[in-house]
């Protein structure tokens, strides 16, 4: 009795060591690598510094528009204090002096304003391009996503593989026994299952490596494994000149360069300002305080003051600078239409791929109905000797290649789901809406309990 209490004692805690070690890996679903990316990834900080630099640009422009004010003071040590033939202080022995300035300076047509309107331009542009890159970044954390999936499934595919083959090479050798087929189908069979194993190895090796390059996409460590998400919605039909206009309107790479034309041609202002005068104000106040006090100074004084300042040659700089700006609106817009023509073409690409995964997905799976079907007859069918171990061979054969395009066009379909919407500029905004809905759901569940 004490020997079955001891083996259940030891199967209990052999059943919870393996629950254990199963519920220590985390698994995520697509919208948890989703968050985690965007909360961890380099790039993503990068480009959010890039916006706090240029809200720090905004504020240094800001300031050309304040006047300055500082302070000064001073202390001059003589040789010696002199004075005139009636006993008067020439010269003190020590004298101090400090005081307060108040200036301002401004070109006389804006120019100030002008860079104060760049620097802000140039903040919304950096929202454009932390919004592009965060597409960029969550459609590759999705990419890494299906890499995964896809792998996952090729190691089931393939251990079934190796499982129909094992099969068939043990139905060979019981065959090979009772002389019903020659030495040749056992070979062929055990050729067929060491490539099988092979295969079976392969495919093994490159899930871990798809979970390693998902693993540094995301920004996450440890042993973990990732849960298939229901199926990806994708959008309304829409005619492939709509999506074009769609992209247009709402990639941010767009926005971000029309900012960038828009910067380009104020540039050019800004550098033609250069040839306007500034006007200088002032306010001081000073104070001088000498040791003997000399009696003819002004200790104490009051002043403002206008300066208008107009250089009429600098050696060509201005002229330079004006031509150089005038060059980079050039150079933006021809970037612009390039990436307009760009853009085009990838909405082009990603509709035309969407059109044909959504259109092969159906073939394929009945392409694995019929060739599983097709397997289980021809295997039956060598059991009895109504066929010959070639065609078992070539029944797995088709229905192992059917099984891997099936595969493939499944994940291809949703990510051309989500190439179509990264191509649109809708991906991030469609991900976020989808997660507000679902914290909703959650908010309301947790409300009804």
């Amino acid at each position: 009795m004490k020997i079955h209490k001891s083996i259940v004692i030891a199967l209990i805690l052999s059943v919870f060591l393996s629950c254990s070690n199963i519920f220590a890996a985390d698994e995520y679903s697509l919208e948890d690598l989703y968050r985690i990316a965007l909360e961890r990834s380099e790039k993503i900080k990068i480009s959010e510094e890039d916006l706090y630099i240029s809200e720090r640009g905004r504020d240094k422009a800001a300031s050309a528009l304040l006047p300055k004010l500082s302070a000064f003071g001073s202390y001059t040590k003589y040789t010696e204090d002199k004075r005139s033939s009636t006993g008067a202080i020439i010269q003190p022995d020590g004298s101090i002096s400090w005081g307060l300035r108040l200036d301002q300076s401004f070109y006389l047509n804006g120019r100030e304003i002008t860079a104060f309107k760049i620097s802000k331009e140039y903040i919304e542009k950096s929202r454009y391009d932390l919004h592009a890159v965060k597409e960029v970044y969550i459609f590759s954390v999705a990419s890494a996503y299906y890499d995964v999936l896809r792998a996952k499934k090729a190691v089931e595919i393939a251990k079934a593989n190796f499982d129909r083959l094992t099969k068939h090479r043990d139905a060979a050798a019981i065959r090979l026994k009772v002389g019903e087929v020659t030495k040749t189908d056992l070979l062929r069979a055990e050729a067929e299952l060491s490539g099988a194993h092979a295969e079976l190895v392969k495919a093994e090796n490159n899930l871990k490596l798809t979970r390693a390059v998902l693993a540094r996409v995301v920004g996450i460590s440890g042993d973990y494994d990732v849960k298939e998400t229901a199926g990806i919605r994708e959008d309304a039909a829409d005619n492939l000149d709509s999506l074009k206009q769609r992209a247009f309107a709402e990639r941010a790479e767009m926005k971000a360069m029309e900012l960038q034309k828009r910067i380009a041609e104020e540039q050019v202002g800004y550098s033609k300002g250069a040839y306007w005068p500034t006007l200088s104000v002032e306010g001081v106040y000073a104070r001088r305080e000498d040791n003997p006090s000399v009696v003819t100074v002004n200790k104490e004084s009051i002043y403002g003051g206008i300066k208008l300042n107009f250089p009429f040659f600098e050696g060509g700089l201005r002229r330079a600078e004006v031509a150089e700006a005038e060059a980079k609106k050039r150079q933006s817009e021809l970037i612009y239409d390039d990436l307009k023509k760009t853009i085009g073409i990838e909405v082009e690409n990603a509709y035309l791929d969407f059109q044909t995964q959504k259109g092969v997905l159906k073939s394929f799976d009945d392409q694995v109905t019929f060739a599983s079907d097709n397997y289980n007859s021809v295997s039956k069918q060598y059991q009895f000797g109504l066929a010959n171990s070639i065609d078992v061979i070539d029944a797995n054969t088709l229905l192992l290649t059917a099984e891997r395009q099936l595969t493939d066009a499944r994940y291809n379909y949703q990510l051309s789901v989500l190439r179509l919407q990264r191509a649109t500029g809708a991906l991030l905004r469609t991900i976020a809406s989808q997660q507000s809905v679902e914290n909703r759901s959650r908010e309301d569940k947790g409300r009804t309990n």
